[in-house]
């Protein structure tokens, strides 16, 4: 699996601007208010869902968004969506509750995860993510989070959450 150090030196070979911000760790959405204010860009938060049929989904928002789980399976295409097992988000994307990351798809090297891609951060001018762990943000521009998912194979469904409707992903200017 890859680790924090791993992470930020692929981004560097790859050719993306990554600004890290160290800081004490962060569990949940709400915590951290006084950390995201003085970060620029739009700040995540990210859920690691498996659904009935067994399918993995990764769902990164806007740490503002309401994610309805009761209706998004008909956007998705989803089997009905519940937490997934820690040791399974471990095995697939490398990290712990708290660390939940866009970024942790690069370990998912058999891409059995599907990524789910708020809207609101799909059309930010730059994004933030924990660096697979919760002690820090990594502040990627819009180019480089799509060159990031390139990178790795994965292309995102992007959903707006505010109108709960897929949407075609924005290419970047």
């Amino acid at each position: 699996m890859k680790t924090k150090a791993d992470l930020l030196a692929f981004l560097e070979q790859i050719g993306v601007t990554a600004t890290t911000h160290e800081h004490p760790a962060v569990f949940r959405v709400g915590e951290g208010e006084e950390i995201k204010a003085s970060i620029q860009g739009a700040h995540s938060k990210n859920l690691f869902l498996k659904d009935a049929k067994g399918q993995l989904w990764l769902i990164s928002a806007e740490d503002r968004s309401v994610i309805d789980l009761k209706r998004l399976p008909a956007v998705i295409g989803s089997g009905r969506l519940s937490f997934g097992a820690e040791a399974l988000m471990v095995e697939t994307l490398g990290v712990i509750p708290g660390s939940v990351t866009a970024f942790g798809l690069i370990n998912d090297v058999d891409r059995r995860v599907r990524f789910v891609l708020d809207r609101a951060l799909a059309e930010a001018a730059s994004v933030n993510f924990h660096p697979l762990t919760n002690t820090a943000t990594t502040s990627v521009d819009q180019a480089g989070l799509r060159l990031f998912l390139r990178a790795i194979g994965v292309e995102p469904l992007v959903v707006d959450f505010e109108t709960l409707s897929r949407v075609e992903p924005v290419e970047a200017g």
